[in-house]
């Protein structure tokens, strides 16, 4: 989401180890934009793609039909 910002130049991440519950992030902007209102954008726009993936799931679920299989025990 944050490359699809046509502001935003360069967006990378690493997780310095596995272990550490730690992600760093470098989001590089055109024309010293605020690179901190391009992430809360984009994780704004983020939240909006899975309500509606949420939403079409649940109509489907609702109003289509579809194979149940449950595992005997």
């Amino acid at each position: 989401m944050l490359m699809k910002n046509p502001m935003v130049e360069f967006c990378g991440y690493s997780v310095p180890h596995p272990s550490d519950n730690l992600i760093m992030m470098r989001i590089q902007m055109y024309d010293n934009l605020s690179s901190l209102t391009a992430l809360i954008n984009a994780l704004s726009d983020l939240d909006q793609l899975f309500e509606s993936i949420e939403v079409a799931y649940f109509a489907s679920l609702e109003h289509d039909k579809y194979e149940q299989w449950q595992e005997k025990t």
